[in-house]
């Protein structure tokens, strides 16, 4: 087990998956694919101020819907359970005294408005805010007495006050850091909850972690977790720090930008496959140029070492270019299943066959599922003619023309490619008409544009009674 690739994403369900979450899921998922490793779910639910209902059960069926699935987790099970943090939390209690017993970590008895205040006063004075380690000095028995009374506390690591640390990052090589700029981090709360960093290391050293690959954002807390291993006498996985996620304006993708979660683009029309294959080279390149992948490909393609250390640009034309490619090439079934709720949302109920059609017309006129009803529009919906529209129907070789297709059209029920050409060549006989002149009226009063799909497949998509119905009402108009 020792050798063992093992990697874990652990989101805290304080909302929905982020792109950024899910960014950190798939390069996990990725890695664990690439070397035969161990994709483990983890719920990092202790912060009980931020836990959103409901916020569990979205990351679970958006990791479904989007087909990362965990070898490991809540779901999935396994031998390293509970995965919920929540039900873990007599272990990191039990490794909290151990390190307050070893003189690594201590009681603090400071309030909330204490800490205010102390922040307050570092602010005016212009330093860096951070807990100045006001209780480092208590005497211990003196501090477990007062915990064992029952008075208020946290247990807070003891981190060195002076010298550096140092570690070897995947991603970002060689990384130092002052321990005067790494203040004393709570682990364990006053609710008896731990906090993020002593539950992540215990975690992962039972859970036998071997990578830890996530977001830049917790660069500056390893020193905190190298020390922590170190007073615990664990050997630490080893780091992958992803590059950040930016604006197109080089700010940092937040939720304050706009649409972040992964939900909005699904719910917008964005395939699960194109949102993959597009954040998947948020941070990563191929060895080449190419840069459409199945997940299979990206599973074998995949690499830690072209994870790079600059900040990557959310582009969403690139993701509309990208989704629009995706709706054109994939098999026409599997776009008809994910694009019905977006046409029945617009249509109603519609027929199996009707769909199949409409949703062959409109993908490759459309960057998003939710942007393809919309295209078919005309098929469906009464026709609003400009003046200039009007001027084109009511010429008299137009209205001549229009009835008489309106009359043929009526004749018989189905109207092929060879049909429809056979009427053209002899409506361009009878009436002595050819090019725009005999095209763009007959498109016009059956489509609303005389640009459009050939005659035949308007006569399929909108329907023969329509059609119908659409000619003799523009040949009545005078």
């Amino acid at each position: 087990m020792a050798n063992e690739i093992r990697v874990r994403f652990a989101p805290s369900p304080t909302g929905y998956l982020h792109v950024g979450g899910l960014r950190t899921a798939l390069y996990n998922y990725l890695y664990a694919r690439k070397v035969g490793g161990t994709f483990i779910l983890r719920i990092e639910d202790t912060d009980q101020t931020r836990y959103v209902e409901g916020a569990v059960e979205n990351l679970l069926a958006t990791m479904k819907l989007v087909g990362l699935q965990a070898d490991e987790g809540p779901e999935a099970g396994g031998d390293y359970g509970p995965y919920y943090q929540s039900q873990r939390t007599e272990l990191y209690r039990k490794y909290a005294l151990e390190l307050v017993e070893k003189g690594a970590a201590y009681y603090c008895f400071c309030s909330t408005e204490e800490l205010d205040k102390m922040r307050e006063e570092q602010q005016k004075d212009g330093y860096v805010t951070g807990y100045d380690g006001r209780c480092r000095n208590i005497p211990p028995a003196e501090a477990a007495a007062r915990a064992n009374a029952g008075e208020d506390h946290v247990i807070r690591l003891k981190t060195p006050d002076e010298g550096e640390v140092f570690f070897y990052d995947v991603v970002r090589e060689k990384v130092t850091f002052d321990w005067n700029m790494v203040d004393d981090q709570v682990l364990i709360k006053s609710d008896g909850f731990p906090t993020y960093h002593l539950a992540n290391v215990v975690d992962d050293h039972l859970m036998e972690i071997s990578h830890v690959i996530r977001g830049e954002e917790w660069l500056s807390s390893v020193p905190k977790h190298l020390f922590l291993y170190e007073q615990l006498g664990w050997k630490p996985p080893k780091m992958a720090h992803l590059p950040l996620l930016l604006n197109p304006d080089k700010s940092k993708l937040s939720k304050r930008q706009g649409d972040v979660a992964v939900e909005d683009y699904l719910n917008k029309g964005f395939l699960a496959e194109t949102l993959l294959n597009f954040i998947a080279l948020l941070g990563w390149h191929a060895k080449g140029d190419q840069e459409l992948f199945t997940l299979a490909e990206l599973e074998k393609e995949f690499s830690l070492k072209r994870v790079t250390k600059s900040g990557a640009v959310f582009d969403i034309e690139k993701l509309r270019w990208m989704n629009g490619h995706y709706l054109k090439t994939m098999e026409l079934d599997k776009i008809v299943t994910a694009a019905r709720p977006f046409f029945t949302e617009v249509f109603g109920e519609i027929d199996e066959n009707e769909l199949r059609e409409l949703v062959d017309y409109s993908r490759p006129r459309a960057a998003t599922l939710k942007e393809m009803p919309g295209e078919c529009k005309t098929f469906k919906e009464e026709i609003e003619y400009s003046e200039e529209d009007r001027a084109i129907l009511q010429e008299a070789a137009s209205q001549e023309m229009l009835a008489f297709w309106a009359d043929k059209l009526s004749l018989q029920e189905h109207w092929d490619t060879e049909a429809v050409n056979k009427l053209l060549k002899k409506t361009s006989e009878k009436f002595g008409l050819k090019g725009k002149k005999l095209y763009f009226p007959l498109r016009l009063a059956m489509f609303g544009s005389v640009h459009g799909p050939e005659l035949d497949k308007i006569i399929k998509l909108a329907g023969r009674e329509r059609c119908i119905a659409r000619l003799k009402a523009v040949s009545r108009e005078t």
